[in-house]
């Protein structure tokens, strides 16, 4: 591997990496904004349908993540990386071929598989890349393609669906994913050796799937995330019911334009004073923000909502898995990742059912309450289980 400085954050690799991600995470975004709308004005689809084709996705991504570690241990982070890179491309592809639901629904399945692995090898990856003592200013940046991803992805997929078939469409954003295909290959990556004899196992065990020092951080993160399912999947619906539809997108803008503004200074916060520093103060902010949500009814509340969201969840996310990474062996970083990344999204997929049903049968109100009370437990979460492990 390649070594870095101690001090050279921004060397190359960092950057191919962090281009790799952006438009990875352009095409997720963009796709899960405009299929949709393909699904239920080309295909005839309805809205169950639609939802569907986003769950499928998540299921295979979530069935395949506690492999990821083991796959990326078996194979070495470079042949991980160049295959799953590969297949995740090739899939991106074959939307322009999705004329029907059947073939829409079976590609979203497949393709949910190639995500979760190149995204889980995609961490420890660009960890090597990062000096360090520069690792939690260097994830922050790493996570703030995500970011620009949910802001460009939709803006682009939104942008050409209007005056473009979604075929075209569909290929334009392929385009992006190819150029993080070449990206990657850019890498400069070692080949994977091979484990000694003696460190060969002949079966498997919990260890192969889980590690067990990322654990504390990983539940936590799960509950986080089930709480920013209120905000992924609800923020338009809840919009809607306040009469403030046209103002949906502007609060993902205001959400992800507060999320890159303070990542630059929460990673060197992170890396001077400590995770608490960060995690204590961020999570009082989305517990904030989600409780401003619970009671608005203005415009200027719902926006205000977004800033204090984006700065709260935004800090604390990167800080999380920087400290899930950072807790473990640097040969287990990709099991870690892929722990983290697990109950991350077991989060997301349970937040979505259960406070679907809150709403349903409560309200809006009751769920940002919910979620914003469930922060606060969080946070005597870190402090007596999670705080205590960090180094």
């Amino acid at each position: 591997m390649n070594t870095v400085s101690a001090q050279h954050l921004w060397n190359k690799p960092f950057i191919l990496c962090l281009l790799n991600n952006l438009f990875l995470f352009i095409f997720y975004f963009a796709q899960i904004t405009i299929l949709p709308i393909y699904i239920l004005n080309d295909l005839g689809g309805n809205i169950s349908q639609a939802g569907l084709a986003m769950t499928l996705f998540m299921v295979s991504a979530i069935a395949v993540r506690p492999f990821s570690g083991l796959i990326i241990e078996k194979l070495g982070t470079k042949k991980a990386l160049y295959i799953s890179e590969t297949l995740f491309c090739l899939f991106s592809l074959t939307y322009v071929l999705a004329e029907n639901l059947t073939v829409l629904m079976i590609i979203r399945f497949l393709h949910g598989i190639w995500f979760s692995i190149l995204t889980t090898v995609a961490v420890p990856i660009v960890n090597d890349f990062i000096p360090a003592k520069r690792k939690g200013e260097g994830m922050g940046y790493f996570l703030m393609s995500i970011n620009l991803g949910i802001v460009l992805g939709p803006l682009i997929g939104l942008t050409f669906i209007q005056s473009m078939s979604y075929t075209a469409v569909a290929g334009i954003l392929a385009g992006f994913v190819v150029l993080g295909f070449i990206f990657c290959f850019l890498i400069p990556l070692p080949e994977h050796k091979k484990p000694e004899p003696a460190a060969e196992k002949k079966s498997l065990s919990i260890h192969d799937f889980l590690e067990f020092k990322a654990l504390p951080v990983a539940l936590m993160a799960m509950m986080v995330s089930f709480c920013y399912a209120s905000i992924m999947n609800f923020i338009a619906t809840f919009a809607e019911e306040k009469n403030m539809l046209s103002y949906a997108s502007m609060f993902f803008v205001v959400f992800a334009i507060s999320m890159m503004s303070l990542r630059p200074i929460t990673g060197k916060i992170y890396d001077r004073k400590g995770p608490s520093a960060v995690v204590y103060p961020a999570l009082i902010l989305f517990a904030i923000g989600l409780g401003v949500l619970a009671f608005i009814n203005s415009v200027a509340g719902f926006l205000f909502a977004a800033v204090l969201i984006g700065m709260g969840f935004g800090s604390a996310q990167p800080c999380l898995q920087t400290i899930s990474i950072q807790s473990s062996p640097k040969h287990r970083i990709g099991y870690a990742t892929s722990t983290y990344f697990t109950f991350y999204d077991i989060g997301i997929a349970i937040g979505s059912i259960v406070l679907g049903m809150v709403i349903a049968g409560t309200s809006y109100t009751v769920a940002y309450l919910i979620c914003a009370v469930l922060v606060l437990i969080s946070l005597l979460y870190y402090k007596f289980i999670v705080s205590p492990k960090t180094v």
